[in-house]
């Protein structure tokens, strides 16, 4: 044990790691950033190799930091799984599982469908936590992951829910506007979603490169989230790209409509990453959440 560095290290290493900057880390952690940079450079002496490329800008994650990364959030994660194994067994904390996803997916897609499983598991609660950046994953206290990508992630046990398609949406007013005027989508007033946390997610840009549909100006209103993004285009200030696992329900109440013949595979999906090992809580959420998507699936 000799060799093993101070936990406290690690765990700023881990935050670092999670948020992609060292200011974001030491908010969190509430300490200074540079109490975060000497935590680092003292974790790198101990190991014996850069875990910080700082000439990038951000600074991102060498080699060996990736490698030491994954192995922290796996070990942080069972240490945490254990603790609440324990709190459960001795009667110190009621059951519950933490799920960590996008604000989007847990507005449109998730909590819709939680009443099922509180009808199915009432003794067992669900925390959920939808962190700034678009790509959630496993940490200390996160049991589920639910994330939209292509699936290659390490940490945990990661299975796809379901294959993603995205599809321009808009108030169903302003579309048949647009279209009494004769306007196509290289001339549609569009809204974005960005921001430095949310890089994951395909934009217009990539939409309309996917459609070879040639825009002279992507202009137009901007939200750092796709629920605030969804308020305005339900308010007609826009056309939105609509995943169909988010921007279904208000389309199928008539909310919103799609725009005609435009939906595009752009070949990622939702997966589910779960922690390893696993509290039976976490198991039973999950066995639920699959149970849920090959339900809908059959319908």
């Amino acid at each position: 044990m000799d060799r093993f560095p101070p936990l406290r290290l690690l765990t700023t290493f881990e935050a670092v790691a999670r948020h992609g900057s060292m200011r974001l880390a030491a908010a969190r952690l509430n300490v200074t950033q540079p109490a975060v940079s000497q935590a680092l450079k003292t974790l790198e002496a101990h190991v014996g190799a850069p875990l910080i490329d700082r000439a990038t800008r951000p600074a991102r994650l060498t080699a060996a930091g990736e490698l030491l990364a994954r192995a922290v959030r796996d070990g942080l994660g069972q240490i945490s799984a254990a603790l609440e194994d324990i709190r459960t067994l001795s009667g110190q904390d009621g059951a519950q599982v933490t799920v960590s996803c996008t604000l989007g997916m847990a507005t449109y897609w998730l909590m819709p469908r939680l009443p099922d499983f509180y009808a199915r598991h009432p003794k067992i609660t669900v925390n959920v936590q939808a962190p700034s950046t678009d790509l959630p994953h496993l940490s200390p206290g996160i049991d589920i992951a639910i994330r939209y990508g292509t699936g290659s992630w390490h940490e945990g046990t990661t299975v796809k829910l379901f294959d993603e398609r995205v599809c321009p949406v808009a108030a169903p007013s302003l579309l048949e506007q647009l279209q009494a005027q004769g306007i196509d989508l290289d001339r549609a007033p569009l809204i974005h979603v960005r921001s430095p946390y949310n890089q994951h997610w395909a934009g217009w840009e990539d939409y309309l490169k996917a459609r070879g549909i040639q825009r002279s100006r992507l202009s137009g209103q901007t939200f750092n989230n796709y629920v605030q993004a969804a308020q305005a285009v339900l308010d007609g200030r826009g056309v939105m790209l609509g995943w169909h696992s988010i921007a279904n329900g208000a389309v199928r109440d008539g909310a919103l409509r799609q725009w005609p013949a435009a939906e595009v595979d752009l070949g990622t999906a939702y997966y589910v990453t779960a922690s390893t090992p696993r509290a039976q809580t976490t198991q039973t959420f999950l066995d639920w959440l699959l149970e849920t998507v090959a339900a809908a699936a059959s319908d």
